[in-house]
């Protein structure tokens, strides 16, 4: 069974960086992997996109700030965030692209708190 595990939010201030790491346990490596984000009381955001071939896509408000990359085990990805803002703060999640369905469910892992102080 799939498992996904997030790692390395945290609480910075304004301006400051952060990697989030990402790996997907699996027996098979999607075709594409993304980070979302969640707010409270908001519906979960897609961050950023990344192809098995490389090809990245990211939201127009982080476009210049985060950058998204695979590791050489093409199951994990990395999310690269500077010039943070306190709007950045969220729930980062990362998952496959479409999203990891398991009996029927949509999954999802524990996530990863990203917290930017003024």
């Amino acid at each position: 069974q799939a498992h996904l595990v997030e790692s390395g939010g945290g609480l910075v201030q304004a301006g400051g960086s952060l990697r989030l790491a990402c790996t997907l346990s699996s027996e098979f490596s999607p075709n594409a992997m993304g980070w979302y984000r969640q707010v409270p009381g908001k519906q979960r955001e897609l961050v950023a996109t990344i192809t098995s071939g490389g090809a990245a896509n990211a939201l127009d408000s982080v476009k210049g700030r985060f950058t998204i990359s695979r590791g050489n085990d093409k199951n994990t990805i990395y999310l690269q965030m500077s010039s943070l803002k306190p709007e950045d703060t969220a729930v980062y999640y990362c998952n496959t692209s479409p999203i990891l369905m398991i009996n029927g469910r949509a999954y999802w892992g524990q996530g990863t708190q990203v917290t930017v102080s003024e």
